[in-house]
């Protein structure tokens, strides 16, 4: 469903010794950066919150299965980016709002590096936005609050994947494939992605139904399948916007038959 390295192109290490007069202007544009991709990755946390505005499902291989959230209809659209680079849902998944940065992870696991994608436009040593480090060399408390939410980010990560490990054990994943029809009649179809089995979901046993009662991991499962109702919301969005161009298309014709 999605590229594999979404909108990271050019990941760094950051240092003080090469980010010293380095800052972050995140204010022009901002989601720019994520008009090309169709979904991103979901944290089990956040899916009570993006089921209110989203299509949630899960995509991924079976060692990496993860929730994400739908946010178009092909494969390098982001309906909810706005033309000024806004955007147009009232929850941001945590994956867009950490960019431009994010970990990366050693070899052995175990040590984990603050990076910064710096083919990002708002990344500049112009003085526009946040800086990194102060002039004696240290931390902003920018930089401090930046590197305290990809922690955290990391830590829901982890539990994110023991969620999913969950779902897999108890077998409730299934693929799915949502076919529909276009204005105009063009059908398509979107793949890739799986959701909770709602029979076998009633046919689990008593205990295994409680574990998930108790850990509230029940609760994301009926939030996971409340949020397939906005798949419709999303259909409406894209319909919506294949119209707008097609309108400016017929209005560039008109001005040069003028």
């Amino acid at each position: 469903m999605t590229r594999q390295l979404l909108f990271y192109d050019n990941v760094t290490p950051i240092s003080k010794q090469r980010h010293a007069d380095w800052s972050i202007d995140s204010g022009r544009g901002r989601f720019e950066f994520a008009r090309n991709v169709n979904s991103v990755p979901l944290m089990a946390t956040e899916i009570p919150r993006a089921a209110s505005d989203y299509t949630v499902v899960f995509a991924g291989r079976d060692d990496a299965i993860m929730p994400v959230v739908i946010l178009g209809i092909d494969g390098d659209t982001n309906l909810y980016v706005e033309e000024d680079g806004g955007w147009k849902a009232r929850y941001i998944p945590a994956f867009v709002r950490r960019y431009p940065f994010v970990f990366s992870r050693s070899e052995d696991g175990k040590t984990f590096t603050l990076c910064l994608d710096e083919s990002w436009d708002g990344c500049n040593q112009d003085g526009r936005g946040e800086r990194l480090f102060d002039d004696e060399g240290e931390r902003t408390e920018y930089l401090q609050n930046v590197l305290n939410f990809v922690n955290e980010y990391q830590n829901q990560f982890r539990l994110t994947e023991a969620y999913c490990n969950r779902l897999k054990e108890l077998d409730l994943l299934e693929p799915m494939q949502a076919q529909f029809t276009l204005a105009g009649g063009e059908k398509r179809s979107l793949t890739g992605f799986m959701a909770v089995n709602r029979k076998k979901l009633k046919q689990l046993p008593a205990d295994d139904l409680s574990g998930l009662a108790q850990s509230d991991e029940l609760e994301l499962i009926y939030n996971h399948m409340h949020s397939m109702n906005h798949f419709a919301e999303m259909l409406k969005l894209a319909v919506e916007q294949k119209e707008g161009v097609k309108d400016e298309k017929t209005e560039e014709k008109e001005e040069k038959g003028d």
